[in-house]
């Protein structure tokens, strides 16, 4: 039998053509809002909402930038790759300068600057001591350790170790430090997919990092309802919502020390060290959530003010104008206390409704 070799040509083309169609109309499939992107980043999760209304091939192409976009910071900040441009920077000679890239500069500024405003309650520098006091990657036992083990790496630790020149953008350490960015690059990731979406014309999202979120526009858009965040406490052991806060062109993120901890001859160690004491924290400041439109800032300063304390730590959200939640636990209940930041940002209704107090300062200190 003889084939017609045009005709072969010709229904190649057809198929070449229907595969093209099919593939057209695969991408151009509009999906259920809102749409839902999930997966694993820094040794956590992302989820990333929109309730715009999106094709198939728009929610490929914009999973595909936000991706890379984390990707590049994890490639910035990561101390588990040996070629993260961080991991490069620890391991280069004491007193050179490093040129840096702008994102790396711009997260070591943040960290300095909310570093000086907290006296040192943040720190980058002071993985050394966490790991000693076994809440780092060393897997050391659950132990105290001696005053000689602590004073030794107490006596190298420091913010100040890391001198950093925004305007030539490069970096160096004076002293034989580890800097690690653990307590802000969730936020800048954070920051980075908003500013992505933010660029490509999404205009309502809720983006979560680890916990780290922030919102803009809606979650509805036809009933226009905000994006709502819960903050938690544990209740007998299980972390549950204790409040929900609705989220508008904002970012949040919280710091607390009530799941990781051990105890040793009847005392509990709590997993947040203060970097200028090297011992773990004993205050009753639970939980500190930070409403800020930077989430990197949002990111440092939690951690700053759940190392301060209450008292020392609302009086830091006072001078620095921060918008701030904190859960305090008094004998079998906790205390709801919000700076005055955030009370003027919120409505007074809302704080009313979900029974948070507005900060009062102890009478000895007014």
């Amino acid at each position: 039998m003889k084939i017609n070799s045009r005709w072969l040509k010709c229904s190649g083309l057809l198929l070449i053509a229907a595969g093209a169609l099919m593939g057209c109309s695969e991408n151009d499939r509009p999906l259920d809002t809102p749409v839902r992107f999930e997966g694993g980043i820094f040794g956590t999760f992302y989820q990333v909402t929109i309730a715009d209304p999106l094709t198939q091939g728009e929610a490929n192409a914009l999973e595909e930038g936000f991706l890379a976009e984390l990707n590049d910071v994890d490639q910035a900040m990561s101390t588990y790759r040996d070629d993260a441009e961080l991991v490069v920077f620890n391991d280069a000679p004491l007193n050179e300068w490093q040129p840096l890239s702008n994102e790396l500069i711009e997260v070591l500024a943040i960290s300095h600057s909310v570093s000086e405003a907290s006296n040192g309650a943040f720190d980058i520098t002071v993985g050394d001591v966490v790991n000693l006091w076994s809440f780092g990657p060393e897997a050391r036992p659950e132990e105290v350790p001696s005053d000689a083990e602590l004073s030794e790496r107490m006596a190298t630790i420091g913010y100040d170790a890391v001198e950093i020149d925004t305007q030539l953008m490069q970096a160096r350490r004076s002293r034989d430090v580890f800097a690690d960015l653990s307590g802000v690059a969730k936020g800048h990731g954070t920051d980075r997919v908003g500013a992505y979406l933010d660029q490509q014309g999404i205009e309502n999202y809720l983006v979560n990092i680890g916990g780290e979120l922030i919102a803009r526009g809606y979650r509805d858009l036809e009933e226009q309802s905000p994006w709502r965040v819960g903050i938690e406490v544990p209740h007998n052991g299980v972390p549950e919502a204790q409040h929900v806060i609705p989220l508008e062109s904002m970012s949040v993120a919280t710091s607390g020390d009530y799941r990781n901890y051990f105890e040793v001859d009847g005392e509990r160690f709590s997993h947040t060290i203060d970097p200028r004491t090297g011992r773990p924290v004993k205050h009753q400041l639970a939980s500190v959530s930070v409403f800020h439109p930077s989430n990197a800032w949002a990111d440092a300063w939690s951690t700053a003010i759940s190392v301060a304390g209450s008292e020392e730590g609302m009086q830091m959200a006072i001078e620095n104008n921060l918008n701030v939640l904190m859960l305090v636990k008094e004998n079998d209940h906790w205390r709801s206390v919000a700076s005055p930041a955030f009370v003027e940002y919120f409505d007074e209704a809302l704080i009313d409704e979900l029974g948070i107090e507005a900060w009062e300062a102890p009478a000895a200190n007014r």
